[in-house]
């Protein structure tokens, strides 16, 4: 089997590289990126007998195309979002099978169409949020004859040990995307009443709630998106009576940016009075971000909850799944890394070695075999708790 890792130098590529290079049936790994300056100092955790690298230009399909008819047998696109379509206008084009971990929603409906037509499957949605998320959601659903209430929780943050700056946050992904994030509306669903929170009342106290996972106390939630969206991938849009999806973090952090948001530290339009242009965001970004980097010997952690509650055969039924997953010393690999990477590089190899052999636009939520890939992370070290409890 040959894997091309679009983005293979990046900290999630790493994972996937690394990931790639343990499987057997893998034969040949192609790192595509502009740059392998990432791939140096993580050599020595690599198979470098199966890989070789190629640059790319991935604003070119016909590049991108080139690169796929060298007999490929599988992409894993871990390029920034804005690609997501011409990769998979190419992997379409090429007949070849393409894995990516952003929404589905940002490919056009033309690749829906053509994916269908030629025959060639696309997996998006397969890293941690979304991806690993859809899988537990996805079947606890299936196991139930009505769903009423499904609440998914997910973050990454330092461990207590090293949350020791004011924020208690540090940079395990792109610091941009998790301020951007800050900005975006958020749809929840509440007694069967759509709830529409305003981006800059995400932080406010009376959206913000505690919660406890896997024995760890002292952190918080803010909504995060749109759950009703989330409902519908899932099928339950009709049925549902509460639902929400949640940013987990530790306590604190949503006074801080509440705090920072009224003060307009999070807006794009130019400060007056400088030569050039210069945003609050930008300034935020360029100043924390060296600011919130981990140090060698810091972990992070990720943390994922989700409930759902429904009937089963007329009885109440309440089905929870709980996930942690921390830094890697040895590899230097973050949390964040392995859940998003060993996730692609699992349903990569299930595309490739024909496990998953339906075509066209897929989902994690009902297209991933369940108990194969539960065993698959798990063997990883990422172990998903699942409990089960007969509600009164």
């Amino acid at each position: 089997m040959k894997v091309i890792v679009l983005g293979g130098s990046g900290l999630q590529g790493r994972a996937a590289l690394q990931d790639l290079g343990k499987c057997s049936q893998v034969t040949e790994i192609v790192c595509a990126d502009v740059s392998f300056d990432g791939l140096e100092s993580f050599r020595s955790h690599l198979n470098m007998e199966k890989m070789n690298t190629r640059k790319i230009d991935a604003t070119s399909q016909k590049n991108l195309e080139s690169l796929f008819t060298e007999d490929a047998d599988v992409v894993i696109d871990l390029l920034p979002k804005q690609f997501n379509d011409t990769v998979a206008r190419a992997a379409i084009n090429t007949r070849v099978s393409l894995v990516n971990c952003s929404y589905a929603a940002g490919l056009s409906k033309e690749v829906f169409e053509k994916a269908l037509e030629k025959e060639v499957a696309i997996m998006p949605e397969a890293g941690l949020d979304p991806g690993i998320d859809l899988v537990l959601c996805g079947y606890g659903v299936s196991q139930l004859d009505e769903v009423h209430d499904l609440f998914s929780y997910c973050g990454g943050i330092p461990t207590a040990e090293a949350a020791d700056n004011p924020l208690k946050y540090k940079i395990a992904w792109n610091f941009d995307s998790t301020l951007m994030s800050y900005k975006r509306p958020a749809l929840m669903l509440r007694e069967g009443e759509v709830i529409d929170i305003p981006a800059d009342r995400q932080h406010h106290e009376e959206w913000v709630t505690d919660i406890t996972l896997s024995g760890i106390e002292g952190l918080e939630s803010m909504p995060n998106g749109n759950a009703l969206n989330f409902a519908r991938l899932l099928g339950i849009d009709t049925e549902i009576v509460n639902t929400e999806r949640r940013t987990i973090r530790w306590s604190g952090h949503a006074k801080f940016w509440k705090s920072m948001v009224e003060l307009g530290f999070l807006t794009k339009e130019p400060v007056q009075g400088f030569e050039s242009d210069v945003t609050p965001h930008h300034f935020l970004l360029k100043h924390l971000e060296p600011r919130l980097q981990y140090k060698a010997n810091e972990k992070d952690l990720v943390l994922m909850k989700n409930i759902i509650r429904g009937k089963k055969d007329g009885e109440n039924i309440e089905i929870i799944y709980e996930m942690m997953d921390e830094r890697d010393l040895e590899t230097g690999l973050f949390a964040m890394n392995r859940t998003v990477g060993y996730t692609a590089s699992i349903i990569a190899q299930m595309l490739g070695n024909h496990t998953i052999t339906k075509k066209g636009v897929l989902s994690p939520t009902t297209d991933i075999p369940y108990q194969l890939f539960i065993d698959e992370i798990g063997s990883r070290g990422i172990n998903i708790k699942e409990k089960k409890y007969q509600l009164r």
